[in-house]
């Protein structure tokens, strides 16, 4: 992902906070030396003499140390897929509709795989491991609010749980893959949703029985108590 400016700006890079564009220019400087020496500290200080800043600033505007630069990559891509995916055509069916969001998402770090793979391992470790779920979490919310989802139940909340599962486990494969069109990484995505569909599918199915059976505590409550 490059940070310069386009003719183009996305929408999202338009009204940039003071502090965004700081971490913006940080971010710049970092991604070249992330794929040789990973997401440290020392990457952060050099990021900031590349970009002209020091050592103050750049603790003023990544108060968790690089952690905070990755936070503001990720969000970055996070936009960048949003934008992809509402400007794209919307399909009829949502396994598609899935399907395309979370390989625009994949599409935005395209070119920056190894910086994506140092993020991850990063996130992994025991100082990044909330920090890692929440961003994978806000990641699936981006994509269910991008293709229209409105619910507000339960469903709110497990539709972003088994997307997440989805995400993290494709994003896996995708940073593993070399080749440049990712087969191996669609098909498993292909896959990870068809399992996906097929036990929503089941699990509708058990739903519907379950109501049509009796309600047996209604029934020990009258065989307790009588009716009246």
């Amino acid at each position: 992902m490059s940070t310069q400016s386009t003719d183009k700006e996305p929408a999202s890079r338009l009204n940039r906070s003071r502090a965004d564009t700081a971490r913006a220019r940080l971010l710049e400087a970092a991604l070249p030396h992330v794929p040789f020496e990973g997401w440290s500290d020392s990457v952060l200080r050099r990021a900031a003499r590349d970009a002209g800043m020091s050592e103050d600033e750049a603790a003023l505007y990544c108060p968790e140390g690089v952690l905070s630069l990755i936070v503001f990559w990720w969000r970055e891509l996070d936009d960048q897929a949003r934008e992809a995916i509402l400007s794209a055509e919307r399909p009829a069916k949502i396994r598609e509709r899935i399907r395309d969001s979370v390989l625009a998402r994949l599409d935005a770090a395209a070119g920056q795989e190894d910086a994506m793979a140092r993020a991850r391992a990063r996130l992994l470790l025991p100082d990044g491991l909330a920090t890692g779920a929440e961003l994978a979490w806000n990641t699936s919310d981006m994509i269910w609010r991008a293709i229209g989802d409105t619910s507000t139940d339960a469903n709110w909340y497990s539709k972003r749980a088994i997307l997440t599962g989805v995400w993290t486990s494709t994003l896996a494969i995708w940073l593993s893959e070399r080749e440049l069109e990712k087969p191996q990484t669609r098909a498993f995505l292909d896959r990870r949703i068809a399992n996906v569909m097929e036990f929503e599918k089941v699990k509708a199915g058990v739903n519907k029985q379950l109501a049509r059976l009796p309600d047996f505590a209604a029934m020990a409550a009258r065989l307790r108590y009588g009716t009246r």
